[in-house]
């Protein structure tokens, strides 16, 4: 038991740290929303679009590889000294080139009047890759304190200098243009000092990390890396897969949105990019799962019946995500002011089904138990690449009509794909009993109240009386559930006393 009190605790530090991470993070949007005009909050997300794909090839699984063959602190030294050395290495040869070819790659994702932008991003990737068996040292030694003091660290280091860069330092220079502040700070390179804060952030990071880092020696065991090698390759594939999923999207709108400028592809880039974070409540939801879910999952395998507990996870997440998707998008009016941008408030009504197609995904983390206890993790992969597929076609073929309203569909279809799959499949290698009719019901009920809400907002009688209606749909709903899983919820502590 004091094993899994430890693994809980250590799993709530790093779970929160990283979901506190995401959300301060997030809360630059409505900040970065405003000060960025025009297309400039689009280059923005494209550079951040491109720099997922980067981390996968900078540090090709070995964090997974790390955790697989360091069995104890003997053998841990020496994958860490084996891995840190190839890490180096590989790092050094692949920051080269990003840099040597910065100019082609930049013109390739659609930034091309800004090279140093791809520049700047390639430090970042190699910093940030440096610190990757840090991170993982620390988690492997026990220490999630340390683990969630510097992430969250950096991310307030990256909001203060970006603030001070895009805000204090344009006033400064304004009053006193000849001042100290004109020595360093240049207004035409505008959101690459978004940039520049993120690269600042990296290498604070790395500074905070330096004793981790130190601690590996230049022993290098070819077996053992070529073991590691082999073992990490399927984790690339299936990384490059999930993030053509999450990300690719944006630089297919900018290539190929139906507008007739760079300028306006950046816009539709910026709008869509923009929308997407308001299903922050569903996100960090899905972040938080992942997060405690596969510990508790791989404890409660070593229990009896644990099929059962899997599916009662399932339904309470479930409901959870319903809640949170009718928080959002009954109240849009409302949330449409974290993005202070009104142009890009055009594409608010792909809210809606990005929220449905992170359900999805959420579901489908749920579901991905039965590879991992059966040891068929090459079929997460196989699933990971049919959603890349329908991303790549979808986006391929309705971007240039649609916008990014195709990019949403194709976000909503590839995750739901994947769900669908991965429950079909999974229920034939590992049954669990997942109530899945009610499930899909409460989905549905979910959908259908939004409907109903839009239907009653034509009656334009009042923006205050919209939000009661939107309050009575959600209590509306909460009684439904309460009625339904009555005897699920008098089983548990503290809430079974007031149902």
């Amino acid at each position: 038991m004091s094993g899994i009190k430890k693994l809980a605790g250590q799993t709530l530090w790093y779970g929160a740290s990283s979901i506190a991470a995401r959300f301060i993070n997030y809360l630059l949007t409505p900040y970065l929303t405003y000060a960025l005009k025009g297309a400039a909050y689009g280059e923005m997300s494209l550079v951040y679009a491109t720099l997922p794909f980067l981390n996968i090839v900078f540090t090709y699984g070995l964090e997974t590889a790390y955790f697989r063959f360091s069995k104890d602190k003997e053998q841990e030294r020496d994958v860490f000294n084996t891995s840190m050395v190839s890490l180096i290495v590989s790092t050094a040869i692949l920051t080269s080139i990003l840099i040597f070819f910065n100019k082609p790659l930049a013109t390739l994702i659609g930034i091309k009047e800004h090279p140093e932008y791809f520049t700047w991003s390639a430090f970042i990737i190699a910093f940030d890759a440096l610190t990757t068996l840090a991170f993982a040292k620390l988690r492997f030694e026990g220490r999630p304190v340390k683990f969630a003091t510097v992430r969250i660290a950096g991310i307030l280091i990256n909001i203060a200098l970006t603030f001070f860069f895009l805000s204090v330092c344009p006033k400064i220079q304004q009053q006193s243009p000849h001042g100290f502040i004109g020595t360093f700070y240049n207004p035409k390179i505008g959101v690459g000092y978004v940039i520049i804060a993120n690269l600042a952030q990296s290498i604070f990071t790395l500074l905070f990390l330096s004793k981790e880092l130190m601690a590996f020696r230049w022993k290098f065991n070819t077996q053992l890396w070529k073991n590691i090698i082999i073992y990490s390759a399927p984790l690339i594939l299936a990384g490059f897969a999930g993030m053509i999923n999450e990300t690719f999207d944006r630089i297919m709108l900018n290539w190929w949105a139906p507008v007739s400028t760079a300028e306006a592809a950046k816009i539709e880039v910026g709008t869509y990019s923009a929308c997407y974070k308001l299903s922050i409540l569903i996100t960090l939801s899905v972040q938080a799962f992942r997060m405690a879910a596969e510990p508790f999952f791989f404890s409660a395998a070593h229990g009896q019946q644990p099929q059962k507990i899997y599916a009662r996870v399932m339904k309470f997440f479930v409901i959870t995500v319903c809640f949170m998707f009718l928080a959002v998008v009954l109240f849009l009016d409302i949330w449409k002011y974290f993005i202070q941008n009104k142009i890009f408030w055009q594409g608010l009504k792909v809210v809606p089904i990005l929220l449905l197609a992170n359900i999805f995904l959420g579901v489908y983390y749920n579901l991905s138990i039965w590879y991992k206890l059966s040891n068929k993790t090459m079929a997460g992969a196989w699933i990971t690449l049919i959603g890349a597929a329908i991303t790549l076609v979808i986006n391929f073929l309705f971007i240039p009509r649609f916008g990014y309203m195709a990019c949403a569909w194709a976000t909503f279809f590839c995750y739901g794909s994947m769900m669908v799959v991965s429950y079909t499949w999974g229920q034939k290698e590992y049954r669990i009993p997942y109530a899945w009719k009610k499930l899909v019901a409460y989905l549905v009920i979910s959908v259908s109240l939004y409907g109903i809400y839009l239907l009653f907002s034509l009656l334009n009688i009042g923006i205050w009386v919209n939000r009661g209606f939107a309050l009575v749909l959600i209590a509306s709903f909460g009684l439904l559930i309460l009625n339904i899983e009555r005897k699920e919820f008098q089983k548990m502590p503290y809430i079974g006393r007031f149902v």
